[in-house]
């Protein structure tokens, strides 16, 4: 702290409403450091360092006069226990029984009364004291066995969910090494679906340009959504009448290898079986023609 000039002189520019504060102050660090055989450091009185020496000051005279209220508390109570004490020393000289006259034996005795009674927290010695304290004391250990019963009916739950939670860690570890383990046949086996992938790629870009190549096929051939299984059964059973029927002019028209070389009827009978022929040829366009444009039942 920058230490300038007197530390008694105040700047009285805006500090003169803090006057008495700064007077408290110093009236206070004077006694403080008086009582401890020192004098007060120079240092620059600042509105900070005011306001929290001020609120130093206040806290230790509160606490001052505090301990000086509990001290003559106590002094007052030392006063009424040593005329006690005088009192009861009368009685028991009076009785014959001063401490110099009782044997060691009741001397420890008498010792041990004292410390249980101070331990017990009691003022007197009297029987119903002490069964009183007792019972409080009894109170204060059976609530405090309830609360140790519950602390370790507590501290098992948490073990047990210490050792349950250590042994799904334990599991996890485990997982974690079983697939740490796993990761070089899943990458491989994810790779190997990665080049099936490329290959089924390019299949189906295949199988599409296939697939329009056919469409244009069949809709050059003339190929309609009406053209079906059954129609096509249909279409070969009337080829196959056609075939029967046609068969036997084939085989006349075959027969006439063996005609005379009589040219003129020769092509009589060749013109006879073209017709015969070419009426076939129509009959069977008409069934297929008819197939083709008969709907599917």
């Amino acid at each position: 702290m920058e230490v300038v000039g007197d530390p008694f002189s105040v700047n009285s520019s805006g500090w003169n409403s803090d006057a008495v504060r700064i007077n408290e102050v110093k009236v206070w660090l004077t006694a403080q450091f008086e009582a401890a055989g020192r004098e007060v450091p120079e240092f620059e009185y600042t509105p900070r360092s005011v306001a929290q020496l001020h609120a130093l000051a206040t806290l230790s005279q509160s606490r001052s006069r505090a301990a000086s209220i509990v001290a003559d508390d106590l002094r007052l109570k030392a006063t009424e226990y040593r005329a006690q004490a005088a009192r009861i020393r009368e009685i028991l000289d009076s009785a014959g029984l001063s401490q110099e006259r009782l044997t060691p034996d009741a001397v420890s005795s008498v010792q041990v009364v004292s410390s249980v009674a101070n331990l017990l927290n009691i003022r007197d010695t009297e029987s119903s004291s002490f069964v009183v304290a007792m019972g409080d004391l009894s109170l204060r250990k059976a609530d405090v066995d309830e609360k140790r019963a519950k602390v370790q009916k507590d501290s098992k739950a948490l073990l047990e969910y210490t050792r349950k939670a250590i042994a799904k860690l334990n599991d996890l570890k485990k997982t974690f090494i079983k697939f740490d383990n796993e990761i070089d046949v899943h990458v491989a086996q994810v790779e190997h679906w990665q080049r099936n992938m490329t290959i089924m790629d390019s299949k189906e870009r295949q199988y599409i340009l296939q697939l329009n190549n056919y469409k244009a096929l069949l809709n050059r051939v003339g190929y309609t959504s009406e053209i079906n299984h059954g129609v096509l059964m249909e279409m070969a059973e009337h080829k196959k009448d056609l075939e029967k029927k046609t068969k036997p002019i084939l085989d006349t028209l075959r027969s006439y290898q063996d005609l005379p070389p009589d040219k003129a009827l020769a092509a009589l009978a060749i013109e006879d079986k073209k017709r015969q022929y070419a009426a076939a040829e129509k009959y069977l366009e008409e069934v297929l023609h008819s197939a083709l444009t008969t709907p599917e039942l």
